[in-house]
């Protein structure tokens, strides 16, 4: 399988893999989630296949947490680099998109971003403030998460041990402990998913204040079976789709 390394502005090479079809002027560039990958969401290949059968380009393209480990370099340092879920920073989400959109921009006419699960609340913090209709023309948002939900079981103590980590300038050094249980990261990646850089959409309240200042048009898509939703798919995509003030919010 043909792989795309995608460099960013830091330096640091992303790996993407095409699914071209023939002559294709339109593509779909899918941002993946945390330890969303061909082997945990197999999905990725019928999607890929789908679209080249209607002539459309898809790009699955991972970013610094579709595996725990991944091993790449840096073009401006000629050094390898080790990221992954275990020492991803929020701070790098509109760059590493941003990379694969202007990839897209040299080689396609219409280019529609999409995201799956993080992958979809980091499209959302990107569009939040950048408004080019071209780049990308759509989105398309399937089962964003519930970041507020996924975390509801980090403790107190938890929470005081990653801040006391950062405090005392260890923030890049492994927690003692399974963030969420079931994360293995360093207190600097922890305190990023406590930070409500990508907590951006919810069930009921919630602060709502990225996805109100989209002004693309796409489409959301949630599983039914979404289990980051507090049991109603239904109402936490509809509690999304009342929030913003665009065009694909009214239909």
């Amino acid at each position: 399988m043909k792989r795309l390394d995608i460099p960013t502005e830091r330096g640091t090479v992303l790996t993407g893999v095409p699914f071209p079809a023939e002559g294709a002027d339109t593509v779909v560039i899918a941002i993946t989630g945390i330890h969303g990958n061909f082997y945990s969401n197999p999905f990725y290949y019928n999607i890929g296949d789908t679209l080249n059968s209607g002539g459309i380009d898809f790009i699955y393209a991972q970013t610094n947490d579709a595996f725990g480990e991944i091993e790449t370099y840096n073009v401006k340092t000629g050094k390898e680099e080790i990221i992954g879920s275990w020492n991803e920073r929020f701070s790098y989400t509109d760059e590493d998109i941003a990379a694969y959109l202007n990839f897209a921009a040299k080689n396609y006419k219409r280019v529609i971003s999409a995201g799956h699960s993080l992958g979809a609340n980091k499209i959302i913090h990107y569009l939040s403030t950048h408004h080019d209709k071209k780049l990308p023309e759509h989105f398309m948002l399937l089962s964003p998460a519930n970041l507020t939900y996924m975390m509801k079981d980090v403790t107190a103590r938890e929470k005081d041990i990653i801040r006391k980590m950062i405090d005392y300038g260890k923030g890049a050094s492994m927690l003692p402990f399974y963030f969420m249980g079931w994360v293995v990261c360093t207190a600097d990646t922890a305190n990023d998913w406590l930070s409500g850089t990508l907590n951006n959409v919810h069930v009921g309240d919630g602060d709502f204040s990225q996805v109100e200042q989209i002004t693309h048009t796409g489409a959301l898509v949630i599983g039914t079976y979404d289990n980051f939703t507090c049991g109603n798919p239904s109402e936490f995509l509809a509690d999304i789709i009342l929030q913003t003030v665009t065009d694909w919010g009214r239909h």
